[in-house]
């Protein structure tokens, strides 16, 4: 039998620095994912589309407003963002779909390492919820791709 220093084997100890460090990084993602779901909008070639787009770019506005109250719980300020990324406009639609599909999955691996890093069931409820609307997203822009192939 091994012995496990929590009380779950699969939690990581991951510093306070650490985690407020990916909440900000988060934070300009979210921003950032925005205004990129936002230019799909634009380029969706029917309103079907346009208004699944536009359900996932809320999506990412209520989830930038859930990181920052975190990070306001955690240090009793609001993150400054890393940086202010632009993203880059893709060479059509479709390949806007497949980028938008591959960063809600590696979105959900970052999000993961925040997860274990928070130590309140409030905030981990909050990142469990964001954690399965980025799923959802992928599920989403899954469905968009295979219909525009």
């Amino acid at each position: 039998m091994h012995y496990y220093p929590g009380p779950y084997p699969y939690m990581y100890d991951k510093s306070l620095k650490k985690t407020l460090e990916l909440i900000r990084r988060a934070v300009a993602d979210e921003t950032r994912d925005r205004k990129f779901y936002e230019y799909l909008i634009n380029q969706a070639p029917n309103e079907k589309e346009k208004n699944i787009i536009a359900s996932i770019r809320d999506d990412e506005m209520k989830h930038f407003r859930m990181f920052r109250e975190i990070y306001h719980d955690i240090t009793g300020h609001y993150p400054v963002p890393l940086d202010k990324e632009e993203f880059e406009k893709p060479a059509s639609y479709l390949d806007g779909i497949e980028k938008a599909l591959f960063d809600e999955l590696e979105t959900v691996e970052m999000y993961r390492q925040i997860y274990f890093g928070l130590r309140t069931r409030k905030h981990r409820d909050m990142l469990f919820e964001i954690i399965t609307d980025e799923l959802k997203h992928a599920s989403k822009f899954n469905y968009l791709y295979t219909r525009n192939l």
